[in-house]
């Protein structure tokens, strides 16, 4: 068995010791048995070999090919493993999860192809060429890490052709998949990608999935989908959420897709669109507290005293990525529960119940009713929170419907 980070940038000599160049990269068919095809050789001038793998005679401190060698180019279905493996992130089929390729198994027996893939700490400490000094020194302090892979089988290479989404005939498992866990990955790729996933899922699945998607990403599937298809998504999701969407939209395409719907369905958000002259901005209070994934439950509670002691009100710690998106929630009553070393991705929740500037305040306290929640984040386009609503700060309104 062999990993890609230790064959990546080994000399290539021919078999009369005439030298190469360095391996750049290997080529793969994408199929269920993904077979090596053809090795990549950078050589000294940058120029790049595609060398069909027949000619390849042994890998070890470096690689061997015949000294008659050919070169070719990629025939349909041939993918490189480094461009559209490595680094990427594939669906676990297995785990119902998205997960990121640190390296890449080859087996090399009886014929060189894809294994599966090292999603583990050992992968990426490999890369580093640290691996085995990394093992011994945990080793010595008694620690422990397991090895973490993936089987081929058990992965759907959602974006591994630049742009074109190859999936398996297994759509049903990614229906296993948290809707906010693909709507993540589906932020993380382009549009095109977007709409060919959204379009082999059922439809109730994919107007979950539509849902969690931030505001951005909303508005453009909106104006790619035709009328048609943006009044059945609309039809599907919770009317608040549906007129959330459709205020996204421009007037002109609202009216169109409004028409669409049944008379029951166009009824109740015309309703709720209506509702949006009185929109949240006005009650958003900045005493909230938001805090890095990464952060274990013992600092979270030592900044929860050191930033929120002033807070007139406080009850949820929101759990933001690396650019700041809110991508979890976690009560004070859930976070008193876990160990101290728990960092906040593993315990927080990730169906998070939002707002924007544009939802009008009626929405909100249906929200914050159908959930039993005392506040709800509001966001921007990019799901960057501006601040919060509680349900404090809707007692003016709530009281003026009540005296109606």
């Amino acid at each position: 068995m062999l990993y890609f980070s230790e064959v990546k940038g080994k000399k290539v000599y021919t078999e009369d010791n005439v030298y190469i160049g360095r391996l750049q990269d290997l080529i793969f068919i994408a199929s269920e048995k993904p077979n090596i095809t053809k090795i990549v050789i950078k050589t000294d001038t940058k120029e790049k070999l595609n060398v069909p793998i027949e000619y390849l005679k042994k890998i070890n401190s470096h690689i061997v090919i015949a000294k008659n060698y050919q070169t070719t180019e990629l025939i349909e279905n041939e993918l490189f493993v480094d461009i559209n493996v490595v680094d990427k992130q594939v669906i676990d089929i297995k785990g119902n999860k998205v997960v990121r390729v640190n390296d890449i198994v080859i087996q090399d027996k009886p014929t060189l192809y894809i294994a599966g893939a090292d999603i583990g700490i050992l992968g990426i400490l490999r890369w580093l060429k640290i691996e085995h000094a990394s093992l011994q020194l945990l080793t010595f302090l008694g620690l422990r890490i397991v090895p973490n892979f993936l089987s081929w089988a058990d992965i759907h290479p959602l974006e591994l052709a630049q742009g074109r989404v190859r999936l398996k005939k297994e759509e049903d498992k990614l229906e296993k998949i948290r809707p906010e866990d693909l709507a993540d990955y589906l932020e993380k790729t382009n549009i095109r990608n977007v709409t060919k996933i959204l379009n082999i899922l059922e439809d109730d699945f994919a107007a979950e999935v539509i849902g969690n998607l931030n505001v951005n990403y909303q508005t453009v599937l909106f104006r790619s989908f035709s009328p048609e298809k943006s009044a059945k998504i609309i039809s599907l999701v919770d009317p608040d959420d549906a007129a959330d969407i459709l205020l996204t939209l421009s007037k002109k395409r609202r009216e169109v897709v409004i028409n669409i719907l049944s008379s029951e369905k166009k009824k109740e958000v015309e309703y709720l669109l209506h509702l949006a002259k009185t929109p949240i901005g006005g009650l958003i209070t900045s005493e909230y507290l938001a805090l890095s994934s990464q952060l274990s439950v013992g600092k979270t509670m030592e900044a929860i005293k050191r930033e929120a002691a002033d807070f007139s009100f406080f009850s949820y710690v929101y759990v933001t990525n690396e650019q700041n998106q809110l991508i979890g929630v976690i009560s004070l009553h859930e976070l008193l529960l876990q160990h101290v070393d728990t960092p906040l991705y593993k315990c927080m929740r990730q169906d998070v119940v939002v707002i924007h500037l544009t939802t009008p305040e009626e929405i909100a306290v249906n929200k914050m009713l159908k959930y039993k929640l005392h506040a709800l984040p509001v966001l921007d386009r990019e799901k960057k929170i501006l601040g919060i609503v509680t349900f404090d700060d809707m007692a003016d309104f709530i009281l003026s419907k009540l005296s109606l």
